[in-house]
């Protein structure tokens, strides 16, 4: 045993902490699937699971020292890359890896740009997923062999790269609010919703609108929707 190792061995509180990981998926099959993989990828993996955006997002606010994410780009709550943007600005510090039916190489561009470390299509091997976390894990950015020469090949759009540094400009309390003015709350609403006042509402719009460029809050909405993509599973159906 090596000096390094009898002394974490003598004092475990100087052990490193163990990585954590959230998976992200409606599906529970798919999720056992991805939890399996996960610990086979990493030792001591901690994983924990949602099947919803909201899920996600309260998981994180609990295990804010969460490390990464396996994200399912079509989850309830979550309709194309809002939920990755959301939780680009609620958590910049958390990676994540998109997991999608969809591999079309503009969509995956669109994803980077938008703050994925990696991008996972659903149809990838045991092997590969091993090689996504691993990779990620050690800050590195990952796409698969197949498709890296196409995404390579996708122009990064000047408008969602733009988009993308706006969205990243509002603090995780307007972005909150810039979420439920989407759904179509109301002022009085989103303050309950929030538990702080009416004029902190009013005051966040404000500032909202001043990042993003936009004079009112149907403008406002209209940037969240830019970010939807449609489901390929929903289109076999």
């Amino acid at each position: 045993m090596t000096d390094l190792s009898l002394l974490l061995s003598a004092n475990p509180f100087l052990a490193p902490p163990m990585p954590k990981l959230l998976i992200a998926d409606d599906h529970p099959l798919f999720r056992a699937a991805l939890r399996q993989a996960a610990s086979d990828a990493v030792n001591g993996m901690q994983v924990c699971e949602a099947e919803s955006l909201e899920g996600v997002l309260a998981a994180l606010d609990a295990a804010p020292d969460t490390d990464l994410i396996l994200l399912d780009l079509h989850m309830p709550g979550n309709h194309g890359l809002a939920g990755l943007a959301a939780i680009r600005a609620q958590h910049p510090g958390v990676a994540v890896i998109v997991v999608s039916a969809n591999d079309d190489p503009r969509v995956v561009r669109r994803a980077l740009d938008h703050g994925a470390a990696g991008y996972l299509p659903k149809s990838s091997g045991l092997n590969e997923l091993h090689d996504a976390i691993r990779s990620v894990m050690a800050c590195e950015q990952w796409l698969p062999a197949a498709l890296r020469a196409s995404v390579a090949r996708a122009q990064s759009s000047s408008h969602d790269s733009e988009l993308a540094a706006r969205l990243a400009s509002l603090s995780p309390q307007q972005f909150r609010v810039l979420a439920l003015v989407a759904e179509g709350l109301l002022n009085k609403q989103i303050a309950d919703r929030l538990d702080v006042q009416e004029r902190t509402v009013k005051a966040h719009l404000s500032a909202i609108f001043e990042r993003l460029g936009v004079r009112n809050r149907t403008q406002a909405s209209v940037v969240l929707r830019e970010l939807e993509l449609s489901d390929p599973a929903r289109q076999l159906e």
